[in-house]
């Protein structure tokens, strides 16, 4: 007899709640326990909860990242911005550029392929913000480097696809010096980041129209859900990055509206669970497995992106003159990887389909140990901080 689907959320949930427990007792943030408990019980470890079950609920994760999209989009208030200046724009774009060149010298000073070499280190710009994201809001951290982590994770997806787009391009342009390849593969993440803003604004002034015209606190709630929900739906049909466009959306949203710190009071009130259930399943997708299959690249890969973050994030605060905290910990917040650079290393297979197999293996290497140590850095980096209590 096959188990209810409904069960199975049933049990995800609870197992999480415990899981949230344990970890308390070693001082972890609860994103660490949801993660580990759903490697656990997944398909690669226990297999209580099959594989074709994960997959059946692929949408949840999906709609969760719409949700943690939106908060982080809220961060982009210009009053906000005006104040915090274009420290968090330098930072993200040089702890990006840092990630990306660090590992491509390494892999390269390595005796490995420079083409490869490039389209591997045009992936470690990406950051998952979700982790992060639920660090900073167990702990209710507040401070000079929650305030500049928040909108530099934010700009990290865009800076990722650029720069990715530009090591393949020069990356193929070196395998065919005399192919047209360089200007069609830097104009698609171009175009993809641009759509992405051109429709997420358009949502958001929706967005503030609508909540405008429906009053009541139950209604705006629904228009919200609603409007993350068209967002996933118009970016999957038009090949948008959801991230950017919910983002875009949120960040207009928070700029031309006067209910919207009302409405997203409202939406974090639903998101905890489908945060809970967004983490544990994205545990119970890590095939800790493929760890032994990549060898010295993934271990230099892993390693060096940290460093060229870490150094990165450093440079660009010491160029905006910004507090010791943020110029010292800000790099450790942002190891997490996941969607953007799983997303990046499947685009890999088609536009360097020699290297493909080899880049996609690392990359999900480096998400199973990145996934679960990042949360523990940020904690332990806000921690130093003292920005949480």
């Amino acid at each position: 007899m096959q188990v209810n689907i409904f069960v199975i959320l049933a049990l995800c949930i609870l197992l999480s709640l415990l899981a949230g427990r344990i970890v308390k007792l070693a001082k972890l943030p609860n994103v660490t326990g949801y993660l580990l408990m759903g490697l656990l019980v997944g398909p690669y470890c226990l297999g209580i909860i099959p594989a074709d079950m994960v997959e059946q609920l692929s949408l949840i994760p999906e709609v969760a990242l719409g949700f943690i999209a939106l908060s982080i989009g809220a961060e982009f208030k210009l009053s906000y911005l005006k104040k915090v200046g274009k420290a968090p724009i330098v930072i993200a774009i040089l702890e990006g550029v840092g990630a990306v060149l660090v590992v491509d010298l390494v892999l390269i000073l390595s005796g490995h392929d420079v083409a490869f070499s490039l389209c591997l280190g045009a992936i470690a710009a990406a950051t998952a913000p979700a982790a992060t994201l639920m660090v900073v809001k167990q702990y209710k951290a507040e401070g000079p480097l929650t305030r500049t982590l928040l909108p530099v994770v934010a700009i990290d997806d865009a800076v990722a696809l650029i720069g990715f787009g530009i090591s393949v391009a020069i990356a193929k342009a070196i395998q065919d010096p005399s192919g047209s390849s360089l200007i069609l593969a830097l104009g698609k993440p171009l175009l993809e980041i641009g759509g992405a803003f051109l429709l997420g604004g358009i949502l958001g002034i929706l967005f503030a129209l609508l909540t405008k015209h429906f009053k009541s606190r139950n209604n705006r709630l629904s228009v919200a859900v609603a409007m993350v929900f068209v967002t996933l739906g118009l970016c999957d049909m038009l090949g948008l990055s959801n991230l950017l466009c919910c983002m875009m959306m949120s960040a207009v949203y928070v700029n031309i509206s006067d209910v919207y710190e009302q409405v997203f009071e409202l939406t974090d009130r639903i998101s905890a669970p489908i945060f809970m259930l967004f983490f544990f399943l994205s545990g119970a997708d890590l095939n800790v497995g493929i760890i032994a299959g990549v060898g010295m690249i993934g271990v230099l890969y892993v390693i060096f992106r940290v460093v060229g973050k870490v150094l990165g994030a450093y440079l660009g605060g010491v160029i905006c003159h910004v507090e010791p905290t943020v110029k010292k910990y800000l790099g450790y917040t942002l190891i997490p990887q996941a969607g953007v650079a799983i997303g990046l290393a499947s685009t890999a297979m088609s536009v360097v389909p020699e290297y493909g197999a080899m880049i996609q293996t690392i990359i999900l290497c480096g998400t199973v140990i990145y996934e679960l140590i990042g949360p523990i850095a940020t904690k332990l980096a806000l921690s130093k901080a003292k920005e949480i209590q």
